[in-house]
């Protein structure tokens, strides 16, 4: 309305001027104009048998800088550091960040590929415009994240159970205690060797299940990878490892449907009333995170073709039935970090309730790993898996 009374008053070139980009106004940053300072203080990469998730980093990391006014600065390579925030920062307040997780393999052939990143580019996109950090194009980061993992190539393990985390982090910077959208931002990346997520490897891990506990609620952000949405988590975490579980299985409402384990997207393969095999998974409905590996196992399930596969609401009720039944044969965890991972117990209102996933001899959980893990280290060609 505004506009059309603007063009009324005979203003159209005045709107026309306020919708141009301002002068020296960057709207992305760009791979070809990317700055490398190499460190002059290398470090020794650990061995695939003493890499703990998350505690290694390389040598470099990736840094862009954005500002209301200016827009995007140069992307820069440097040596790894620590940032200096100002302590008004918004991400200190108002937890105005996001981050992504995804990973570089180094195959058979000494290849190093990375699995699915434009993915991971879009999720990154829509988190940002969730918490009004600035748009960037995912392909121009994409660039430089490649140019990263290809200057830090000898820190991708040539091991079959390790890989290369790439951690892409997005900040509010601006020294402000206004609650806002941010002037300010920084966009960096940091890499790191990584072994098994679980320090048991591919094994049943045991979920306690709290129905007075929720991870995300309709309307919130739960499909969105802000740290907003882990931070809250630890207590109930903390809980389950006191109580002897690794991790929590998240309800949520009066059915006390079955959202996400942990840090990961859940999926169960069992038998349907009528005794046809079906692989479910909590919908895309806001509650969860539409993760990449997800996807794929939805993909891959598809064009196997062999059961039924839905995307649909898991009430608890539902689950016990089906244990009782004797018709759940498996369920299991699915992410980045852990690509699968079995369930073998959940705690739930003081009872521990057996599933066999193991005892079914685990055929369709480690059927995905498998498949995955072809395609990550390169055994099986696909586009999933891109060159750097």
């Amino acid at each position: 309305m505004a506009a059309a009374a603007l063009r009324s008053r005979g203003g159209g070139a005045v709107l026309a001027t306020l919708l141009q980009p301002r002068r020296g106004y960057k709207s992305t940053f760009r791979a070809s104009e990317l700055e490398l300072q190499r460190s002059q203080a290398l470090g020794t990469p650990p061995a695939p048998r003493d890499l703990v998730f998350g505690k290694f980093f390389t040598d470099h990391m990736l840094t862009v800088e954005w500002e209301r006014e200016r827009g995007w600065g140069r992307p820069k390579i440097g040596p790894f550091r620590d940032l200096r925030l100002h302590p008004a920062s918004t991400v200190l307040h108002y937890a105005v960040e996001l981050f992504e997780g995804l990973k570089a393999f180094r195959g058979d052939d000494d290849k190093i590929r990375i699995f699915r990143p434009e993915l991971n580019m879009e999720r990154m996109q829509r988190s940002a415009k969730r918490v009004c950090l600035p748009e960037f194009d995912g392909d121009e980061l994409l660039e430089c994240i490649r140019a990263l993992v290809r200057l830090e190539g000898r820190w991708v393990p040539r091991d079959p159970q390790s890989s290369l985390y790439i951690r892409p982090t997005f900040i509010g910077t601006e020294p402000t205690l206004g609650v806002s959208p941010p002037g300010q931002a920084l966009l960096f990346v940091v890499v790191c060797p990584v072994g098994p997520y679980f320090s048991g490897g591919f094994g049943p891990i045991r979920l306690l299940a709290d129905p007075q506990q929720v991870r995300a609620w309709p309307g919130g952000a739960g499909h969105c990878k802000l740290g907003g949405n882990y931070g809250p988590c630890l207590e109930l975490q903390e809980e389950a490892r006191a109580r002897g579980c690794q991790q929590v299985l998240w309800l949520y409402g009066p059915e006390q449907l079955l959202t996400e384990v942990g840090t990961m997207n859940l999926f169960v393969f069992w038998e349907r009333p009528d005794g046809a095999p079906e692989l479910v998974t909590p919908p895309l409905d806001g509650l969860i995170l539409p993760g990449v590996t997800r996807q794929s196992l939805l993909e891959l399930a598809h064009k196997w073709g062999e059961f039924a596969v839905r995307e649909a609401p898991l009430p608890m009720g539902a689950i016990l039935e089906a244990l009782k039944a004797g018709r759940l044969r498996e369920m299991f965890g699915s992410g980045t970090a852990c690509v699968v991972c079995p369930v073998g117990e959940i705690l739930y209102q003081e009872q521990v309730l057996s599933v066999p996933t193991m005892e079914n001899g685990a055929k369709v959980t480690t059927r995905f790993l498998r498949e995955l893990n072809d395609i990550q280290y390169g055994r099986v060609p696909s586009a999933w898996a891109q060159p750097v």
